[in-house]
């Protein structure tokens, strides 16, 4: 949830070792997505979600979920949701791992920028307080919510553009894997970028830059058409 830009003195200090990017399905009655029926409602208030879960599913009626996660999973049992999809860094943390019925992989539904991360922000002139951060900042979460965050910015398009990406790293080598895709699903552009880490804002400009150039731009111009941008 940090701003792709910050202000003017402030900092990333630091960016703690990732917890499990994925997001998953908590259901009452169904153990996977295949398995939900036909027209099956699915909570989300991700667009990111909604997008990919049509492409997979276009018979899936999505309808809007908000609240933190235990006001989600009562709206789960009071509003007569088939499924809704969290994080699951946010169900691990509050101890309801036992909820998830299905965990979805990267490839499945590429995660959100920098989710599972959590990032400290300080004054970037408070010499003190970033030399106390350093032993909390984990190198290989740090390089890949790097490239993660320039691919968001490069496309400038915050939550409001059905996209996600994901980094990882192996042996110096950052790789980079993003979507784009229209809200109903039906179009969607997939990438996939790899260098050295410390080229993780490059690499994350031309990734994203990749997928608005083979498509990504009549999505975006599909959605400042219908005001959602």
């Amino acid at each position: 949830d940090m701003p792709t830009e910050l202000p003017d003195g402030l900092i990333l200090g630091a960016i703690t070792a990732r917890e499990v990017p994925c997001d998953v399905l908590v259901s009452p009655k169904y153990k996977t997505l295949d398995q939900l029926p036909q027209g099956a409602k699915v909570g989300t208030s991700s667009l990111r979600r909604q997008a990919q879960l049509l492409h997979q599913r276009p018979d899936l009626t999505i309808c809007m979920l908000r609240g933190n996660v235990q006001t989600r999973l009562r709206k789960l049992d009071e509003e007569g949701f088939d499924a809704i999809v969290l994080a699951q860094a946010g169900l691990k943390r509050l101890g309801l791992e036992d909820k998830i019925t299905q965990v979805f992989t990267v490839d499945e539904l590429i995660p959100a920028v920098g989710q599972g991360a959590l990032a400290i922000e300080c004054r970037s002139d408070d010499e003190e307080m970033l030399h106390l951060l350093e032993p909390l900042n984990d190198e290989t979460t740090m390089w890949c919510t790097r490239g993660e965050r320039s691919f968001l910015r490069q496309l400038d398009g915050g939550c409001q553009v059905p996209m996600g990406v994901h980094g990882t790293v192996s042996k110096g080598q950052l790789t980079l894997k993003g979507i784009m895709c229209s809200l109903d699903g039906k179009t969607c552009y997939e990438g996939e970028m790899s260098g050295p880490q410390k080229s993780a804002e490059i690499l994350g400009r031309n990734l994203a830059k990749a997928l608005y150039e083979e498509g990504g731009k009549s999505i975006i111009e599909d959605l400042v058409q219908k005001g959602v941008l």
